[in-house]
Parts: C-alpha cells; structure tokens; sequence
C-alpha cells in the first residue's frame, strides 16, 4: 500500500480548514483584493484568477502530492485565505508518511495578525504529528521575504539555513528568475512543547475575540 495524501477537514475556535472546492471561489476572490502589500514575495491571485488557481490546485491534488484547503473565518463562515500539506515523503515504507511541507499559504489582509495563521498551523502539524505520525514537518520561504519569515518562527519552527537557487521566484517582474529559500522545520521530539505554546497562544486570541467590550 502507497501513503495517499488527504487531507480532512481541520476545526479550531477561529478557522476552518476546508479541502479547497470550486464553491470557495467567490470568498478567495475578495479576500485576495484585499491590501495586497504583503504579498511582495508571494503569489496569490488576482480575483479574475482565482478560478484557475484552484483547478491547479486540484490537478497538484489529484497526482498526490498536494492537500490544498480554503482557511474559513469561523466568525464569518467566509473564505479568507489557502494553505496546503504537500511534498510528502515516505523513505522507509511507502505506507508510512515520514515527512511533509505545510505552503501554498496566503491569507487576506484583514486576517493577518488575527491568530488565524497560529491556529491554521497548529492544526496541520496536529494532524501531520499525531495521525500521520510524521518525523518532520517543514516550511520555507523566499530568503528576502522578512515577514514571512517571522511569522513561520511566530508559529516555532527552527531555521535550518538558505537553499540557493533553490525554486522559481514568485515576486512580481521575476517569472525568468530562481530564488532563495530560507528552511524551517519541527520534528516530532519538538513537537510537544511547540503544540502547548501555539495552543495557549490561540486561546488567548480566542478568549480575546469572546470577551465583549464593556462600555463606560
């Protein structure tokens, strides 16, 4: 038996991972029109593109080696980002899933610095780890993309170092040029202690979104 990569529908207080679906078309449209000024070193599409983008997401999906899923505000049941599972590795038996990269991930702009990012995270690596019982989980980036640099260390993965030349650049004018990609990883030995911290981070950005405002 050969691992197939699926990838279930993840629940938390302030995301829903849903398998990415045609009918998540319109929301991912709106939310990629946001400001897009963080976005200088990743590709999200344009909202006319956004129907293509998920067909190619789909047709990754359908070799195997992609999970892709809509992030969906739970507040307000609306698509608000992507993010995927993809490279898998099985080295010591193919029904055994011993490593997998979290990318593919964009979020709207109003739904950055929300706590959507730690939980979405915190819920792959909780089913990467503990059902698929993988050694590593591994993210990388552009080397110059500061800001998404900061926020894979936010979420605790190590920098394991720059890989030049490694992928295709998705920054803007730079369709013809290979890029850097700065490596973060954790492994199943860190895993514990990373989960407890990105959980009591969300519940803080849970409890603050519950609690209401109280008016003097």
């Amino acid at each position: 038996m050969t691992f197939k990569l699926e990838g279930p529908v993840l629940e938390g207080a302030l995301v829903r991972l849903e398998p990415l679906d045609p009918c998540h078309t319109e929301d991912l449209a709106v939310a990629a029109e946001e400001d897009r000024g963080s976005y200088a070193f990743t590709w999200v599409p344009r909202a006319d593109e956004v129907g293509q983008y998920i067909d190619a997401q789909l047709a990754r999906a359908a070799t195997g080696k992609l999970a892709p899923y809509a992030q969906v505000s739970v507040a307000s049941g609306r698509a608000i980002g992507a993010t995927s599972f993809w490279e898998p590795r099985s080295w010591r038996t193919d029904d055994q899933l011993d490593a997998i990269e979290v990318g593919f991930t964009w979020l709207a702009s109003s739904a950055q610095g929300t706590g959507i990012n730690a939980e979405a995270k915190l819920l792959l690596f909780r089913h990467a780890f503990e059902e698929w019982g993988v050694a590593r989980v591994d993210l990388k980036t552009d080397a110059r993309n500061a800001r998404s640099r900061a926020a894979i260390a936010g979420v605790g993965a190590r920098f394991e170092g720059v890989l030049r030349n490694w992928s295709r650049s998705w920054a803007p004018g730079e369709d013809d040029r290979l890029r850097d990609s700065a490596i973060y990883s954790i492994t199943a030995g860190e895993w514990p202690e990373r989960r407890k911290k990105l959980e009591e981070r969300v519940a803080r950005r849970a409890g603050a979104r519950a609690t209401p405002t109280v008016l003097s």
